[in-house]
C-alpha cells in the first residue's frame, strides 16, 4: 500500500512519525561513513610435483592478500606485498638464478601457481622449474614466491 503525503511542516514530520510506527520527533539517521575504496590483491600461491598446474600434485598452498593490508597464510605477507608491488605484480621478474647455488640437471619438475586477484586484475601465472633445487635457486632472495 502506497501512501502519498501533500502536507508540510510539522505535519508531515508527524505524519512520518505515524507511518513508521516511531513516536517522538523525527531524525535523520547519520549515513554510515564509506569505507575506502581500492581495487583488492588476493592471491593464493600454490607449488605442486608435476610438469604442470593442472596435472600436478600440490604440496603446499598459502593465501596472501595485501589491500587494504597485507595478511593471509603466507610466512611473510607484508615483505611479499612489498615486493610484488615492486614489479607491479609482474611474477616472471620474481624468477632469476641469480643465488649461484648449484643443482643437478634431474629432470622432477616442481611447478608454482598463482591464482587470484591483484590490484584489480584477475591473475592466473605458473612457473614450472626442472627440480626443487632449481626452484630454490631461482627464487633466492625472495619473498613472494618464498612459502
Amino acid at each position: 500500500m502506497r501512501f502519498f503525503l501533500k502536507t508540510v511542516g510539522a505535519t508531515a514530520v508527524v505524519a512520518a512519525c505515524v507511518m513508521s510506527g516511531t513516536s517522538g520527533t523525527a531524525q535523520a539517521q547519520p549515513k554510515a561513513a564509506p569505507v575506502g575504496l581500492y581495487a583488492p590483491s588476493s592471491l593464493v600461491l600454490a607449488v605442486g610435483q608435476g610438469e604442470e598446474a593442472n596435472t600436478a600434485t600440490m604440496q603446499r598452498a598459502v593465501t596472501l592478500t595485501c589491500t587494504p593490508k597485507a595478511s593471509g597464510s603466507h610466512p611473510s605477507p607484508s615483505a611479499a606485498c612489498a615486493e610484488l608491488r615492486a614489479v607491479n605484480g609482474e611474477f616472471t621478474q620474481l624468477v632469476g638464478m641469480s643465488s649461484g647455488m648449484a643443482c643437478t640437471k634431474e629432470w622432477k619438475p616442481v611447478v608454482v601457481t598463482v591464482d587470484g586477484v591483484w590490484q584489480g586484475k584477475r591473475v592466473a601465472w605458473t612457473h614450472t622449474f626442472g627440480n626443487s633445487c632449481e626452484m630454490q635457486a631461482s627464487l633466492a632472495g625472495g619473498a613472494a614466491l618464498a612459502f
